[in-house]
């Protein structure tokens, strides 16, 4: 069944509901016809399967059938603080993160970040909230991730919510550091929520790396070989949620 975010209208059980902005994907795009059912998806965890009544290339009606719990979300909150990358990097790793279980996604702004203004990475905004809705229908998700503003990366150390932990090719140089899925399977409980940073294209300075330990960030390592931005955010989502018990 198709799946479709209306996270800003009311949903009924028994009441019609207009899904114009849908209506060209319905009607060119899908095919679907009066009679066919599609999910609409609140964002806040509930499912509505919706029958439709009207599809048009401008104009499309439903009337919602039921209520239920959605699906697909994993039980913590995985927040990945990314170092802006270029434009189709940074948007590989907001759509594949959101398919893997990234619940926030918050920009950060490094030394060695290629897109530096905060302001040029807002205007970005609109297509990445659009990639990250369009993913999260597509693999199954019951919330849309949350997209927050850009910070500085002394701005993102000093968040302090649950374990966090720095992905670094120098940590596997020191004779303490952990691989990422050794350090988070001996937390004990189980967290509610857990932070990943990871750098940009030109890798995270020493300086950078000494603030967030100093903030209480764990270095781990990727293992021996240097993965690019963009896989070792992703390997980092993976590993975490594999080591939780997320990925089945």
């Amino acid at each position: 069944m198709h799946r479709f975010f209306l996270t800003d209208a009311p949903l009924a059980v028994g009441e019609p509901v207009a899904l114009d902005r849908f209506a060209h994907q319905l009607h060119a795009v899908l095919r679907l016809g009066p009679g066919d059912r599609i999910l609409l998806l609140d964002g806040r965890g509930q499912a509505f399967p919706t029958e439709l009544e009207r599809v048009g290339p401008r104009q499309a009606r439903g009337r919602v059938l039921a209520r239920q719990p959605a699906s697909g979300e994993p039980r913590m909150e995985l927040v990945l603080f990314q170092c802006s990358l270029k434009r189709e990097k940074f948007e590989w790793v907001l759509q594949k993160g959101t398919e893997l279980g990234v619940t926030r996604f918050v920009p950060v702004i490094s030394q060695r970040s290629v897109v530096r203004p905060a302001a040029a990475l807002v205007k970005k905004f609109p297509r990445w909230r659009t990639i990250i809705r369009e993913a999260a229908e597509q693999c199954g998700r019951a919330r849309l991730p949350q997209l927050a503003d850009p910070v500085s990366w002394s701005r993102a150390v000093a968040w302090a919510e649950g374990p966090r932990f720095l992905p670094w090719e120098a940590a596997a140089s020191q004779s303490d550091a952990l691989g990422l899925g050794a350090a988070v399977r001996t937390l004990n409980p189980r967290p509610s929520r857990l932070a990943l940073l990871v750098g940009p294209e030109g890798g995270i300075h020493q300086q950078e790396a000494e603030l967030a330990r100093s903030q209480g960030w764990q270095w781990v390592s990727l293992g021996p070989r240097t993965l690019r931005a963009e896989t070792a955010a992703l390997a980092s989502v993976a590993i975490v949620l594999e080591a939780l018990g997320e990925l089945g």
